[in-house]
């Protein structure tokens, strides 16, 4: 599976991976370079080159769509940390970054009802129901339903009849 990195994870992949050449003592996760993503968001990246494969470490946090020219679109897809390793033609590790998918609170008002109870409303500008990671079960179930619901007759209006 061939996978992709932005100009700074890009630069960040290849101090990292020179380090090790440079003498330097192998990096602790801690000081491994970080690219930030939002949940349901992607970012543009390129890789160093030479790489010919891209393993994430947990593909339910975060997911890589490798394109043309080294460019590999990443997306998170669920709160939380992974590494993302690039790898040359022979399987040497070329560089390693931390990946951290955080929620976007740009425009989410979340309404906590008690402890176990929380809505999420996106207001852009007007509120709306949105189904965010952490809601109230029923709450997430009746607004993700119906946003998959909308989405089926959507497709379903514009599929070519047989």
């Amino acid at each position: 599976m061939r996978r992709l990195l932005s100009r700074p994870a890009a630069a960040l992949l290849t101090v990292a991976a020179l380090a090790p050449q440079l003498g330097g003592a192998p990096a602790a996760a801690e000081a491994l370079p970080v690219v930030t993503v939002f949940v349901d968001n992607a970012k543009v990246m390129r890789l160093p080159e030479k790489t010919q494969t891209v393993v994430v470490g947990n593909p339910i946090i975060a997911d890589v769509t490798l394109q043309k020219n080294g460019v590999l679109v990443l997306t998170g897809k669920s709160f939380g940390s992974t590494n993302l390793i690039a790898l040359d033609a022979n399987g040497a590790m070329i560089a390693e970054t931390l990946i951290r998918v955080d929620a976007s609170q740009a425009s989410v008002v979340t309404v906590q009802r008690g402890a176990l109870e929380r809505n999420s409303y996106s207001c852009t500008p007007v509120c709306q129901p949105s189904a965010q990671l952490g809601d109230g079960a029923e709450y997430f179930g009746q607004v993700s339903g119906q946003a998959d619901q909308r989405r089926k007759l959507a497709v379903g209006a514009t599929a070519p009849e047989r």
